[in-house]
């Protein structure tokens, strides 16, 4: 298994893997596909429920890469006027380096196209454009969100000074304490921009969503139940309710997250959130093979204002999940030094302005 912090890397390591990959299933057509000469064409109307709604089920991956059928490092059965593959001319394999800078109002990128708005790619180990000058920040613009810093790398992220100060000691201390580096749930933004897949489920009443990396599972319910206000114990996933806009547009709503220092990254930098987290999803399929979610981020124990970013995700046609067991042979963590929370006796520390903090925030 592959171990958090070695995410940086997650894009060679799939590509190098995909024949492999390829070759634990049988080739299986997924149904209902729209073909053209017998090669997915998912540039049309998406599919709609019984009831006219948009119906989001589907294998879905990064907008960066894959989609049109590719995904897992196969370029076969991209839609026609597909965009070239990943690097080397095969599609990137599930784990295509996501937009490194700040976005504009970046829309869902045609199937099989490339990344949307947001700057270069981020180099396997590095971070892109390093030292490059970056375009100037429009502040009205719906950034693209990235697996390593949430609103893209340039964002000037409204963090509360207790939360920059953590994520410095965080990022100084090598992220070795995500969720990921020890097998536990990565939470809803690292889960969204991650490389590996997702699956939708969506019935009448309730939307699963199951995530390849570390084998998560979510439950949004639609079956119109308010919040919790009994004092719920916290989710590690939150508590999420959606409810639609007319037929195209799921507004989905989260609360009652974890908050902890265990769960509390937003992103592989380690951009924290706290008990108070709300995340508002819009979901939208602007064609077969695209989905876009804009989730605005509102937490005023870790941020001074709410702010809204964009995950661009592409279909996988012809191609079925992993089993991940994130456990199974795991031996880097022997060699990690342990989290205080993770030793006999340790408690983890509820995030918020008033926790200890190793380096203090500037005055």
């Amino acid at each position: 298994m592959t171990v958090y912090m070695r995410t940086a890397v997650a894009a060679a390591a799939a590509l190098a893997f995909s024949v492999s990959l390829a070759a634990q299933w049988p080739s299986y057509p997924t149904p209902d596909v729209p073909r053209k000469d017998g090669k997915p064409d998912l540039t049309g109307p998406p599919p709609r429920t019984a009831d006219g709604k948009v119906d989001f089920s589907g294998i879905w991956q990064n907008g960066g890469g894959g989609g049109g059928g590719g995904g897992r490092g196969r370029g076969a059965g991209a839609a026609p006027g597909a965009g070239p593959a990943g690097p080397g001319g095969a599609a990137n394999a599930g784990a295509a380096a996501p937009a490194a800078g700040a976005g504009a109002n970046a829309a869902a990128p045609a199937a099989g196209g490339g990344a949307g708005a947001g700057g270069g790619a981020r180099a396997a180990g590095g971070r892109a454009n390093a030292g490059q000058p970056q375009a100037p920040f429009d502040p009205n613009a719906i950034v693209n969100s990235t697996f390593f810093e949430v609103a893209g790398r340039g964002y000037p992220l409204p963090m509360r000074p207790w939360a920059e100060a953590l994520k410095k000691e965080r990022m100084a201390n090598d992220n070795k304490d995500n969720p990921d580096v020890w097998c536990l749930p990565i939470g809803l933004m690292q889960y969204h921009n991650h490389p590996q897949p997702r699956q939708i489920v969506q019935t009448k009443n309730l939307m699963l969503i199951t995530y390849e990396s570390n084998y998560g599972l979510r439950y949004i319910y639609t079956d119109g139940r308010p919040a919790p206000n009994n004092d719920p114990t916290p989710w590690w996933f939150g508590y999420s309710r959606g409810r639609w806009e007319g037929n195209d547009t799921l507004v989905v709503e989260t609360t009652n997250f974890l908050g902890d220092e265990r769960s509390g990254w937003l992103d592989v930098d380690g951009t924290p959130y706290t008990d108070a987290l709300k995340l508002t999803e819009r979901f939208t399929r602007p064609t077969f093979g695209t989905l876009q979610i804009d989730i605005t981020i509102d937490d005023p124990k870790a941020f001074t204002r709410p702010f809204t970013v964009r995950v661009n995700q592409r279909l996988m046609v012809d191609q079925e999940m992993m089993e991940f067991i994130c456990n199974e042979n795991e031996n880097s963590t022997d060699h990690i030094d342990v989290p205080a929370w993770r030793k006999e006796g340790g408690t983890p520390r509820q995030l918020g302005p008033n926790m200890p903090i190793k380096t203090p925030p500037a005055p």
